[in-house]
């Protein structure tokens, strides 16, 4: 409703500007459902969140912002190891609050469920060396597991307007319907920093623990306030996949680039070609942007990258394979078709796994 003023009059302008931005911005947008979600994830598998402050206090590169020292040394220091860190991790801010029971300075570390308490800006240096190289308990602080859903909603308005619309309806959707099936003390929902894929906001990720008991992190995008119900009863309670708004997961090669490589190769009915083999890496990164291992700080990766060096060898090496060679020897086609064959065996075996969930 618009406010009144003074002279009795309604103040129809802070309505408009509000009501404009959520046509622009929000749900009823013009780019909503206009693009396939799945395969928009990019391979990790760590999930490293940073409670720190809320989402409206934020930075639009919070990671990097000089008035913003913890989420900034706790970037640059996972940067400086990123060739020592076997796992490939996303860092990513979220916001605490009572419903979470997380303050300023704690962190969770998905998939393994685990918690630590005040990270400090001087205890930085430790916490990576500990927890993230060595995969060890934090030395300097006490290792606590965490139960439960826990539900991320990009709200990241200072990185995206669309986010920042679609975000907090998400929020309070689920903290509604999450009070009315009783689940409060089961399932917890934070607003976190630009995850990417800014288009296809509402934009959330789910970890938690399916029927195996396996702790899974998916990703959904177009996500509306009609869609919580679903997300809630079908994905947090049944473990099932909600397939049309669902974006990716953790850990799962994006099929697109499976699928890609087993039709051009079976097209051209003799073996795949050199670019089409770096289709199906696990590490080509073709897709937008997902805030890369460190959430877009500066556009670094946290992960572990091959040296230049070493990209440049595997070039060399790559140069060098010519599957259409005029001398090419009976066992090179019999490798080509081995190949072909195993690429394809991935792709449906994946789209049959997406189909079981």
């Amino acid at each position: 409703m618009a406010a009144a003023s003074e002279n009795g009059t309604s103040d129809v302008s802070a309505e408009a500007v509000v009501m404009d931005d959520y046509v622009q911005f929000g749900f009823q947008r013009n780019e909503m459902y206009t693009e396939k979600l799945s395969g928009s994830v990019n391979p990790y598998e760590r999930h490293v969140f940073l409670c720190y402050k809320t989402h409206v206090d934020w930075p639009a590169r919070v990671e990097s912002s000089v008035s913003d020292p913890l989420p900034k040394r706790l970037a640059a220091a996972i940067k400086d190891r990123r060739n020592d860190i076997a796992v490939k991790s996303l860092l990513t801010i979220c916001e605490g609050g009572d419903v979470t029971g997380l303050s300023d300075g704690d962190v969770l570390i998905f998939p393994d469920m685990i918690k630590y308490r005040g990270l400090e800006e001087s205890k930085v240096d430790s916490f990576v060396e500990d927890v993230l190289v060595n995969g060890k308990p934090w030395a300097l602080g006490t290792e606590e597991i965490v139960t439960g859903s826990y539900i991320f909603v990009c709200a990241h308005n200072s990185r995206d307007k669309r986010c920042g619309v679609c975000g907090p309806p998400l929020i309070e959707k689920f903290n509604e319907e999450i009070e009315v099936r009783g689940l409060k003390d089961q399932v917890f929902v934070s607003p976190c920093s630009h995850v990417g894929g800014h288009k296809y906001a509402g934009n959330l990720i789910i970890y938690s623990a399916v029927q195996d008991e396996k702790v899974t992190g998916h990703w959904y995008g177009y996500v509306t306030p009609n869609d919580v119900p679903e997300l809630l009863d079908q994905h947090v309670k049944k473990g099932e996949i909600i397939e049309r708004i669902w974006r990716g997961q953790m850990g799962v090669l994006p099929v697109e680039n499976v699928e890609k490589a087993v039709e051009q190769s079976l097209s051209n009915g003799n073996g795949l070609k050199v670019s089409e083999k770096e289709n199906i890496s696990i590490i080509k990164d073709e897709k937008e942007n997902t805030g890369g291992c460190c959430q877009g700080a500066n556009g670094f990766s946290c992960c572990r990258d091959e040296s230049s060096e070493e990209k440049k060898e595997g070039k060399k090496s790559i140069s060098k394979i010519d599957f259409f060679t005029r001398k090419w020897e009976q066992h090179e086609v019999f490798t080509a078709a081995a190949v072909v064959g195993a690429v394809a065996t991935v792709a449906v075996a994946y789209s049959y796994y997406k189909r079981s969930r």
